[in-house]
């Protein structure tokens, strides 16, 4: 019965979308931007499970808020996770072309990141590039590939493959190529290898045996691949976002971390300060504007073993947390507490 009922659901759920969307997109682009927005305050009040997750999430990241600061940029969060996926994953192919794209980005005030990071690009060379889930991350490789730099990024595939199709079209309308993550692995090899670029959503739980690596207040789990393959080919890696500005149809391209293999040659893991940075570029990004990141994904629910078989922190990873840069003795007292239970 499941092999001939489930297509006609995903058929129906495709259809009911698509007919959704076309109508939503018969209105202008920033009064749908406020309409999802709303639709974000709606599922904020009906499935408070998600909001106080994000307001669990928001406790450990940014402890100095009040509740009531937290509740708001939790629904503030949603309101933004509906914005991009109700009208700017939708909007972007007709909106930004070639001819109009200057109209809806720019880029952040030149600085030596932004500068190294257009260096690498232009000279060619093979580079990986990451973003989490904070602002407009579809547009990061749709824009690229259109400005003619070419581009292949990982995603996961729908359940539903009438909507994976669909989406996948949206997001290869200008030149981009999607690689489902499952088997991935040679290919984005081989990109590299040609001098090609890859871009990560690199913000997952990454489970039990990842890299678990300083993510705002506690060690998160992460996942080894890009160290691993920066390394294998030697190649810089380039953490950016693009922030939306307000509720309009526009967004500024920011760059929060260079990271070069000259700079990890002589660390004593370079996977661990690899991965390090990668979240701290990311944490950057997600502090300039916090009200647009998916706080209600689950990105501290694996924990390190220590504090699965209720130890302390291990001497050994206290040593690496103190080499990075950036660590001081609070946070890294912050980072040996266990995380206290989240909402599921």
């Amino acid at each position: 019965m499941a092999s001939t009922v489930a297509p006609a659901v995903h058929f129906a759920q495709y259809a009911a979308l698509r007919s959704c969307f076309g109508l939503l997109h018969a209105f202008g682009v920033e009064e749908n931007l406020r309409t999802a927005a709303g639709f974000g305050r709606l599922y904020a009040s009906v499935v408070p499970r998600h909001r106080r997750r994000a307001m669990d999430n928001l406790a450990h990241a940014m402890p100095h808020l009040s509740k009531g600061e937290r509740h708001d940029l939790a629904v503030r969060s949603l309101e933004s996770m509906f914005q991009l996926f109700m009208v700017e994953s939708v909007a972007t192919p007709r909106l930004v072309t070639p001819t109009s794209w200057t109209s809806h980005v720019t880029f952040a005030p030149s600085h030596p990141l932004l500068q190294r990071a257009l260096g690498l690009l232009l000279e060619r060379r093979p580079v990986i590039l990451c973003t989490g889930h904070c602002g407009n991350w579809e547009l990061l490789g749709f824009v690229m590939t259109m400005l003619g730099f070419d581009m292949t990024a990982l995603a996961r595939p729908l359940d539903n493959p009438w909507l994976n199709r669909w989406i996948l079209g949206v997001r290869e309308a200008r030149g981009l190529r999607i690689l489902t993550k499952w088997g991935a692995t040679e290919v984005v090899q081989d990109i590299l290898d040609r001098r090609g670029r890859v871009g990560f959503i690199a913000d997952q739980n990454a489970g039990d045996d990842g890299l678990f690596v300083p993510f705002f207040n506690r060690l998160a789990s992460t996942y080894k691949s890009i160290p691993l393959l920066a390394m294998r080919h030697e190649v810089p890696i380039v953490v950016g976002a693009a922030h939306r500005s307000g509720d309009r149809f526009h967004y500024e391209f920011d760059v929060h971390d260079v990271i070069e293999p000259h700079e990890w040659a002589a660390a004593d893991d370079p996977a661990f300060l690899i991965a390090a940075r990668v979240n701290r570029g990311i944490e950057l990004a997600i502090r300039r504007s916090p009200w647009q990141y998916l706080w209600m994904h689950r990105r501290w629910k694996s924990r390190p073993p220590h504090e699965r078989q209720g130890k302390p922190m291990p001497d050994r990873l206290r040593a690496k947390l103190q080499s990075l840069p950036w660590m001081t003795d609070a946070l890294l007292e912050q980072l040996a507490l266990p995380l206290p239970p989240i909402t599921r």
